[in-house]
């Protein structure tokens, strides 16, 4: 891959009519930000497979694409389409992001408790600079990754979440983020901010979905404020379209006792690259990162986690699983930083993957890296078939071979999806995720 690559070039060119948009202007102050993270990226270019960070995930398809800004371009009669990826049936605020721009029509945020503040980034930067500016691109750098670069460069929509001190939310807060492409190679920088005051306790959706099969680009940023004594579960639910690329950076910083729970699953896309990194930044907080992937077809999704032991007396608990078939593959790479002065920190890193063919391909890489001396961390990592016993054992109470497998293979995946505790989100990922195990095991 060179620097000379199409969609480099694309993504300079779409740089210089965002500066002239109304966007652009009206946040002035933001210049500076965009304008070092525009260098960022052409210091960096496209990452390659001799970036060993990125050895087992190629990006050319990205890196010569020739993907646009995108419009509002929303046809209402894919309303009743919209209804699959939300929460319909079920009393929640939602902000609902066509191609990246924010749609007040589809939206809704009635039920937030008296000083909470949900809407769209956009409008955040005119009336909540005060709240923004000092963490907006604090915790996720554009220094060192290009796809945030891009993002940082591009910063213009997105969700705000903000809640003050001693807030409990009943409900969750979803945000939806859905591209609808018309035939048109788009692409779209979702930029999240959310806030959690202290002793806050709330619950938080991202909803990634595509609405026809094009081929798109979505390259989010969520970044996220814990307070002390927070306590917040954040869900991820990636269903983008077959042939879309999704590539998304979380950064979490936690302060004092808090305690933040991730669920991160993805099931579309042809190219998916998941950044997860926390740094825990006071005593007794809690991390607990969950994650669930399933490929087939040609599919690839990368997943690299970080959790950052950067005090003492915290502890993390990392349970990642993938289902592969057909040619498919998928990356884990999970580090746990266990800092010099971080002594008592107690971490524990599981990544397990089931092979449903014998050309599905995983790469596992965990990793510790330990300046402590008075610490607990294990770590470990499993690749494997369905077991051949627990298939004779399964078939021999009169249930068929396919529906065997299926069943095994659900079970296997059973541990993650019974930690979700929204269960709308569990309901949805079962339909999805069995009728996929089902059609598969039928092909």
């Amino acid at each position: 891959m060179t620097e000379t690559s199409a969609g480099r070039n694309t993504f300079l060119e779409e740089y210089s009519s965002f500066e002239k948009s109304d966007g652009f202007r009206r946040h002035a102050w933001l210049r500076p930000l965009r304008e070092a993270a525009l260098s960022s990226f052409k210091r960096l270019g496209f990452p390659t497979t001799r970036n060993e960070e990125w050895r087992h995930t190629n990006v050319a398809p990205i890196a010569n694409s020739s993907f646009r800004l995108p419009a509002f371009d929303f046809d209402r009669h894919k309303v009743p389409e919209l209804a699959n990826f939300t929460f319909s049936e079920t009393e929640c605020c939602q902000l609902i992001f066509i191609n990246g721009i924010f749609s007040q029509e589809l939206s809704s945020a009635k039920c937030l408790p008296r000083g909470g503040r949900m809407k769209s980034l956009a409008a955040a930067l005119e009336t909540e600079k005060e709240i923004v500016a000092p963490w907006l691109a604090s915790l996720a750098s554009h220094e060192h990754n290009a796809f945030t670069a891009l993002n940082t460069a591009f910063l213009s929509d997105g969700a705000f979440v903000y809640l003050p001190p001693g807030t409990v939310l009943s409900e969750v807060l979803h945000l939806v983020f859905v591209s609808t492409t018309n035939g048109h190679a788009i692409a779209c920088h979702p930029r999240n901010l959310i806030v959690i005051g202290d002793r806050c306790q709330a619950g938080i959706v991202e909803s990634y979905a595509g609405l026809d099969g094009g081929r798109y680009l979505t390259n989010a940023v969520t970044e996220i404020v814990l307070g002390s004594g927070a306590q917040l579960d954040h869900y991820k639910l990636q269903r983008e379209s077959e042939e879309a690329f999704h590539m998304a950076t979380l950064q979490v910083l936690q302060d004092r006792d808090s305690h933040f729970t991730s669920h991160s699953i993805s099931l579309g896309g042809t190219l998916t690259r998941n950044d997860a990194n926390v740094v825990m930044n006071a005593e007794g907080a809690e991390c607990h990162l969950n994650g669930l992937y399933a490929t087939r077809g040609r599919q690839h999704i990368d997943n690299h986690t970080c959790i950052d032991h950067a005090r003492p007396h915290c502890d993390s608990r990392e349970l990642y699983k993938g289902i592969l078939d057909d040619r498919s593959s998928a990356v884990f790479n999970g580090r746990i930083i266990v800092r010099k002065d971080a002594q008592k920190s107690n971490a524990k890193q599981t990544n397990r993957n089931l092979l449903l063919s014998e050309e599905a391909v995983v790469n596992a890489k965990p990793q510790l890296e330990i300046f402590a001396d008075d610490v607990k961390c294990t770590h470990g990592a499993t690749i494997g078939h369905l077991d051949e016993e627990e298939l004779f054992y399964t078939r021999s109470r009169g249930i068929g071979l396919e529906a065997a497998r299926t069943l095994l293979t659900y079970a296997f995946a059973s541990d993650i999806l019974n930690s979700l505790k929204f269960k709308p989100i569990q309901c949805q990922i079962d339909l999805v995720l069995l009728s996929r195990l089902s059609r598969s095991r039928s092909s």
